[in-house]
């Protein structure tokens, strides 16, 4: 039996950080807290991540790396883990998606999706 993306379920909480923006210098700053948790009845690793991130001018950067925070989570059955991070885009306004590649303890890889987010900086949506 292994773990798949359906067990690991994963929460992003986005805040925009005022204080570090510029508005006037199209500098918009966002911390986002993230929450995995692993539902599964097997253990699995975190290995990797995925970010796409788009502003509301379509501009999209794609972010890869090893880890989270510098860290390789390792979340048997039940646990979970969190990290806080950030992104800087250049409007008041975007979104953010991904997903992680995760790998069970037999070895078996897999990706689990990092559900859509709205970046906003106090803008109200219709």
């Amino acid at each position: 039996m292994s773990v798949s993306a359906q067990n690991i379920d994963i929460s992003v909480i986005p805040t925009y950080l005022e204080g570090q923006s510029s508005p006037d210098d199209n500098h918009y700053v966002f911390a986002y807290t993230v929450s995995i948790v692993n539902r599964g009845d097997q253990p699995a690793k975190l290995l990797t991540r995925h970010w796409i991130i788009t502003d509301a001018n379509g501009k999209v950067e794609e972010v890869k790396g090893p880890g989270v925070v510098g860290e390789f989570p390792h979340l048997r059955p039940g646990e979970g883990f969190e990290y806080t991070s950030g992104t800087i885009i250049q409007t008041p306004l975007g979104s953010m998606t991904g997903s992680y590649q995760m790998c069970d303890d037999e070895g078996n890889k897999f990706d689990a999706a990092i559900p859509a987010f709205t970046l906003s900086a106090g803008v109200v949506l219709h």
